[in-house]
């Protein structure tokens, strides 16, 4: 039997089947169908190398809608990321499961998703560290007014209830909620997500994942 992880923080990272026409569906008039759901699986991946490359603890791969899926399991053989499907709900209710869930087998949990390339494995070890030291939550903010990454020593229900998610009001609203709960918490540096075509240009000129060409 494998020895487990030793019980320090746990990355989860968030990502859907990159089925054609499912996801990166504000890219499509750009990429094409396919395109877009190749670039939704070199996303995927990098997310996954940057939470190994953080050396933390273990990786999770929440899946949607449910793990039983090719690229799935070979991101779980190459990542070393155990795959778990999401929990029913909206993102704030699967976010809450996948966290509250791994604070009890950790002393910390850092939720990604896979839209974030300019999230570090730094970034990661800085979350980490922050939460190791006596935060309770950790933020990186995102430029379109959401987070990229939240990070939790301890849970509460209410950090994912009642929120319009996929708005410009998502980090005002919880860091709302973090002052009610009277939190201590830490803000990493504020980075940038890529929806639209705009961000896929940026992406480009970044370097962040070189391999990828324009269409």
């Amino acid at each position: 039997m494998a020895a487990a992880e030793p019980a320090t923080a746990c990355i989860i990272v968030f990502a859907r089947a990159a089925h054609p026409g499912a996801v990166k569906t504000r890219l499509i008039p750009l990429l094409g169908p396919e395109g877009s759901a190749a670039l939704h699986a070199r996303m995927v991946k990098h997310s996954l190398a940057t939470a190994r490359k953080a050396a933390l603890g273990a990786v999770e791969l929440h899946c949607a809608p449910d793990c039983d899926d090719d690229f799935f399991r070979f991101c779980g053989c190459r990542y070393r990321a155990e795959l778990r499907a999401q929990a029913d709900g909206d993102l704030g209710a699967r976010m809450a499961a996948a966290a509250s869930g791994a604070l009890a087998a950790h002393s910390c949990v850092l939720l990604i998703g896979s839209d974030c390339p300019a999230l570090t494995s730094r970034h990661l070890r800085e979350a980490c560290q922050a939460l190791l030291g006596g935060a309770d939550a950790v933020l990186a903010p995102a430029e379109d007014g959401g987070y990229v990454l939240i990070g939790l020593s301890r849970f509460d229900a209410r950090l994912f209830e009642d929120i319009a998610w996929g708005t410009e009001s998502v980090l005002r609203e919880t860091r709302a909620r973090l002052r009610a709960l009277e939190w201590r918490w830490h803000e990493l540096e504020t980075l940038w997500d890529v929806d639209r075509p705009e961000d896929y240009q940026r992406l480009l000129s970044s370097g962040l994942l070189p391999t990828i060409s324009a269409r």
